[in-house]
């Protein structure tokens, strides 16, 4: 038996925010729109499933054609049974993780972010898998306390800390 590393880059726009995950039921798709949806009546998404038995369908849906549209062409790259994928705009994944993850059929998110992503996928004869994420920019240095300052005056512009 033999496994095969692939990295499938994350298309989307720069700043748009993404989340990936595992799910493990059709009834996935409906879940999470209803608990995106519910979380604000400004944000916009769009998400995509995609089934690892039966028909093997990319199922997807959202409130934004073009951010729907956007997450199955992302799911089809990834091409990883029972992977989601969801693209936010007016909102961030702090304000809908914890919805997202309580969502019966979620099994795991791999991230949450604005960042170029990366999905790093393993193929064997069975199929398609989400080995992990690569989100991001490694560290450049270790936090001063006036960094500690700017991050803390940040959080209170974006209305998280008072």
């Amino acid at each position: 038996m033999t496994v095969e590393l692939s990295v499938v880059p994350i298309e989307k726009p720069e700043g748009l925010n993404v989340i990936i995950g595992q799910a493990h039921f059709i009834k996935a798709v409906d879940d999470l729109h209803e608990r995106l949806a519910e979380s604000s009546s400004h944000l916009r998404f769009g998400l995509a499933f995609s089934e690892a038995s039966g028909p093997c369908l990319i199922r997807s849906s959202g409130n934004d054609p073009a951010l729907v549209t956007l997450a199955a062409r992302n799911a089809e790259a990834i091409g990883c049974g029972h992977s989601f994928i969801v693209f936010l705009e007016d909102g961030f994944p702090v304000n809908v993780l914890n919805a997202v993850k309580d969502v019966s059929e979620v099994c795991t998110v791999h991230c949450a972010t604005a960042n170029p992503v990366e999905v790093v996928v393993a193929q064997s004869d069975l199929g398609r898998g989400i080995l992990g994420v690569v989100d991001g920019m490694p560290p450049s240095g270790f936090e001063t306390p006036d960094d500690a300052a700017a991050r803390r005056q940040l959080l209170r512009q974006l209305g998280y800390k008072l």
